[in-house]
C-alpha cells in the first residue's frame, strides 16, 4: 500500500493517562487540558471511558461540546451498552469517534475473556457494525495485540475493516515488544491484511521496558500512521508513549524519517507543565524534551561548546518546544492589562470575574516575591480557578517549631462552607500541620509519598510539594505551592484530601488498559 508522510497524533492523556495511580482529574481540570491539547494540535483526543462512571460521561460530554476542530474519541468495550454510553457522551462533538476494543491474545482469551477466537471475531465485528450506525468514524483496538498470533490479528483486522472500522489499532498493552519485533509485526499486518488500505493503522505502546517511544517510532517507520500517546508519558504502570518524545523525534530527525505531524511544537512545554500541575505528577528532571535538565549544561566543556554554538550539545532549540528566554516579567506594579495579556499568551482566556480573582492572588504573591513568572501564574490559575468546588479549603495556618519546642500547628479550614479550627502536634511542623488537618476533616488517609521541589530558581521561589495519599483502597495525588514550604505542604495535603473526596463520589467501575 502507498503510505502518506503525515502521522496522526491520538492523545489519550485524559483516558489512559488519567489511570496513573492518583491522577484522577475533575471536569474543570479535564476541560482545561482538553483546550490546551487542541491548541497543541493533536488530531484526536480520547476524552475518557464513559461507561466507567457518570462523572466520566459528563466530562467527556463537556469536552465534546467545547472543542471546535479536534476529533473527540470515547472508549467502549464491545458491548452495546458501552457503545451507547460512548455515543451519548460524544454525539455533540464536531468530529466524534467511537473507539471500541477487545483482547486478541490467546492468554487473554483463555484466562480473561474465556472466549474462542471465532467468538472474539464476532464480538469485534458486531461492535464495529453497531458503532457504524451511530458514526462513520470508528476505531477498533486489538488489546494485547503485540502478544497475539499474527495471522489471527490480521484476520480480526480484516473483519473489522470490512465491518466499517476506519482505524485499526495495534497496542503493545503490557510493554513487552522490542523495537525490531514490533516493526516486523506492523509490516506483517500491512502485508497480510488484504483491506488494510481502507483504514489507518495505529499503534499504542506502553513503557514497561522503557521502549514505548522506540517501539512507536519503529512502527511508524514500518507504516503505522497514527501514534497513540500521552503528555509526559503518563499512564498505567510505567506509562504510555510520550507525545513530546515522538513528535520531537520526527521533527529533529525529519531528514531521515521524512514524516510530519500537525503538532504546534511551541506549545509542548506549556502543555507538559499544565498536565504536571493538574495531575500532581512531577516530571523527572532528566526526562527527555520536557525535563528541567533537558536544556541544562553543567559540565564546563559543554558550557563552552554551547556558548560557541548551541548545536554542539543541543539537538533542539529550547524555543522550539516553547521554552523562551524572553519573558514578560510581572511584579507588584504590574496592572490588570499586563496580567491579562500574559495569561492569554499562556493559553488562559479568562472571564472578567476570573481575572479579578487571579489579579488579587497575583498581587498577594507579588508582595512576597520580587518577580512573578509563568510557573507562578499557573499555580494561581490552577488553584484559584480550576478548584473552586473543593470541599476543604485552607484558610489559616500557624506553626511553632524549633530545637527546644514541641512542633505544633494551628489550622483553620473551610469545610463545605463551614469554618473549623483546631491544632495538632507532630514530629515536625509539617507532621503537626497534617495531623491538625486530618482531625478537622475527619479523614484517615495514609501518606505514601512526600516530595518537594522549587518551581523556579532563586531563594524567593515558590516551593512545590506533592503528596500521595491512600484511603480505603483509593489513591490520590495532592499538590500545593507557596513561597513558604510548610504552607505549600498543607495546601498539597488539603488538595490530596479533596481529590480523595472526589474519588469517593465519582467511583470508577473498571480500569481499562489497551
Amino acid at each position: 500500500m502507498k503510505m502518506n508522510d503525515h502521522v496522526l497524533i491520538f492523545d489519550t492523556t485524559l483516558r489512559d493517562g488519567e489511570q496513573s495511580p492518583g491522577a484522577s482529574m475533575n471536569t474543570a481540570e479535564k476541560l482545561r487540558i482538553a483546550t490546551q491539547l487542541e491548541k497543541l494540535g493533536v488530531n484526536i483526543l480520547e476524552a475518557g471511558f464513559p461507561a466507567a462512571s457518570d462523572g466520566d460521561l459528563e466530562a467527556v460530554s463537556r469536552i465534546a461540546g467545547k472543542l471546535g476542530k479536534t476529533e473527540v474519541a470515547a472508549l467502549a468495550r464491545t458491548s452495546k451498552n458501552d457503545i451507547d454510553r460512548a455515543w451519548e457522551a460524544i454525539r455533540h462533538a464536531v468530529k466524534p469517534r467511537i473507539h471500541t476494543f477487545i483482547a486478541t491474545s490467546d492468554i487473554h482469551l483463555e484466562y480473561k475473556l474465556k472466549m474462542s477466537r471465532d467468538e472474539v471475531v464476532k464480538a469485534a465485528v458486531d461492535a464495529v457494525k453497531y458503532a457504524r450506525t451511530l458514526t462513520d468514524n470508528v476505531e477498533f483496538s486489538a488489546e494485547d495485540g503485540s502478544r497475539s498470533d499474527r495471522d489471527f490479528l490480521c484476520t480480526v483486522f480484516e473483519a473489522v475493516i470490512a465491518a466499517g472500522a476506519t482505524t485499526v489499532n495495534l497496542p503493545d498493552t503490557v510493554g513487552y515488544a522490542l523495537p525490531q519485533e514490533f516493526s516486523d509485526l506492523v509490516s506483517y499486518v500491512n502485508t497480510h491484511t488484504p483491506n488494510i488500505d481502507k483504514a489507518v493503522l495505529s499503534v499504542h505502546c506502553h513503557n514497561d521496558l522503557g521502549l514505548a517511544t522506540a517501539n512507536t517510532l519503529s512502527a511508524i517507520t514500518a507504516g503505522a500512521r497514527q501514534a497513540e500517546v500521552t503528555i509526559n508519558g503518563i499512564g498505567e504502570r510505567a506509562g504510555n508513549t510520550s507525545l513530546e518524545e515522538v513528535v520531537m523525534s520526527l521533527v529533529t530527525r525529519n531528514n531521515s524519517l521524512g514524516l510530519s505531524t500537525s503538532i504546534q511544537t511551541e506549545y509542548i512545554h506549556p502543555t507538559s507543565r499544565l498536565v504536571s500541575m493538574i495531575t500532581g505528577i512531577m516530571v523527572q528532571p532528566n526526562k527527555a524534551v520536557v525535563g528541567a535538565n533537558a536544556f541544562a549544561h553543567e559540565a564546563g566543556i559543554h558550557q563552552d561548546g554551547v556558548l560557541k554554538n548551541p548545536m554542539t550539545y543541543e539537538i533542539m532549540k529550547p524555543e522550539t518546544i516553547g521554552l523562551s528566554t524572553n519573558r514578560l516579567v510581572l511584579g507588584k506594579h504590574s496592572g490588570r492589562h499586563a496580567l491579562r495579556s500574559r495569561l492569554k499568551t499562556m493559553g488562559y482566556d479568562l472571564s472578567a470575574e476570573e481575572i479579578n480573582l487571579v489579579f488579587t492572588r497575583f498581587k498577594e504573591l507579588a508582595d512576597k516575591k520580587k518577580h512573578v513568572v509563568d510557573e507562578d501564574l499557573e499555580v494561581i490559575v490552577t488553584e484559584g480557578i480550576l478548584r473552586t468546588a473543593d470541599i476543604f479549603k485552607l484558610e489559616y495556618l500557624h506553626v511553632t517549631a524549633g530545637t527546644t519546642v514541641l512542633p505544633m500547628a494551628s489550622v483553620k479550614l473551610d469545610v463545605n462552607g463551614r469554618p473549623m479550627q483546631g491544632a495538632g502536634y507532630g514530629n515536625g511542623p509539617i507532621d503537626a500541620a497534617f495531623n491538625a488537618i486530618g482531625k478537622l476533616t475527619g479523614t484517615a488517609s495514609e501518606l505514601l509519598r512526600f516530595s518537594v521541589s522549587a518551581l523556579t530558581g532563586g531563594t524567593d521561589a515558590q516551593g512545590e510539594v506533592t503528596v500521595r495519599l491512600r484511603e480505603n483502597g483509593l489513591l490520590a495525588l495532592g499538590r500545593g505551592a507557596d513561597p513558604d514550604i510548610i504552607t505549600a505542604s498543607a495546601k498539597a495535603y488539603v488538595n490530596g484530601l479533596n481529590r480523595l473526596e472526589y474519588l469517593k463520589t465519582h467511583p470508577v467501575k473498571e480500569s481499562i488498559v489497551l
